[in-house]
C-alpha cells in the first residue's frame, strides 16, 4: 500500500466516520491546525535543553494526538477512541497554577521572545490559539467533547507561562511593547 491515494488530487479527503469531504472542510482544517501545532512543538523540542521541559512537551504532543482522535471520534456513533477528559484539563490547570505562583501575574502585555526556548514556546502558544479557532469553527458542524476546547485553551495558557518561566530561569527581564502616540496639540511623539 502506498502513502498516496490520489483522492486528494481532486480536493477531497476521508474524514473518519464521514466518508469523503472537501479538504477545506472545517473539521479537516482543525486536524491540519493540530498537526501544525504538533510539528511546531517538535521543532521547539530541538531547541530545549531542559530534560524536564522536554518530557512535558512530549506529553503535550501525545495529548494532541488524543485531541485528534477525540475529534475524529465525534463523528462516530460508537466511539471507542481515546478521549480528552476533565483530568487532562485539570492537569494543565495545576501546572499553570504552580508556575504562576513562582512567576506572579504580568501587569502588562509582554513581547514574545527572550531566550530561544521562550521564543519557540511563544510560537507554540500562538499556533495553539490558531488551532483553538479552527476547533471552534469545526464545532459548528460537528458537536465535540466539551473538554476539547477547554484543553486547547488551557494549553495556550500553559505554553504562555512556560515561555515566561524559560526567561525567568536565566534572569531575563520580560519586555513590554512600546506604544507610540502622536499628540496632535503639540506635535510630539509620546512613548508609553
Amino acid at each position: 500500500m502506498a502513502i498516496y491515494t490520489k483522492i486528494g488530487d481532486k480536493g477531497k479527503t476521508t474524514f473518519f466516520g464521514c466518508g469523503l469531504v472537501d479538504k477545506d472542510d472545517p473539521r479537516i482544517e482543525a486536524f491540519g491546525a493540530l498537526d501544525e501545532l504538533n510539528s511546531v512543538i517538535g521543532v521547539t523540542l530541538c531547541f530545549i535543553d531542559d530534560i524536564r521541559l522536554q518530557e512535558i512537551m512530549k506529553k503535550v504532543q501525545n495529548d494532541l494526538f488524543q485531541v485528534g482522535a477525540d475529534l475524529a471520534g465525534s463523528a462516530m456513533k460508537e466511539n471507542h477512541l481515546p478521549r480528552i477528559t476533565e483530568d487532562h484539563v485539570k492537569e494543565l490547570e495545576k501546572a499553570i497554577d504552580e508556575l504562576e505562583m513562582q512567576l506572579g501575574l504580568p501587569h502588562k502585555f509582554i513581547l514574545p521572545g527572550g531566550t530561544k526556548e521562550s521564543a519557540f514556546l511563544h510560537l507554540c502558544r500562538a499556533v495553539t490559539r490558531k488551532a483553538e479557532r479552527t476547533l471552534v469553527n469545526a464545532a459548528k458542524i460537528l458537536p465535540q467533547n466539551q473538554y476539547l476546547l477547554q484543553y486547547i485553551n488551557r494549553l495556550s495558557d500553559f505554553l504562555y507561562v512556560l515561555a515566561r518561566q524559560a526567561n525567568k530561569e536565566v534572569d531575563l527581564k520580560e519586555q513590554q511593547p512600546m506604544y507610540k502616540y502622536f499628540n496632535e496639540s503639540n506635535k510630539q511623539q509620546i512613548n508609553l
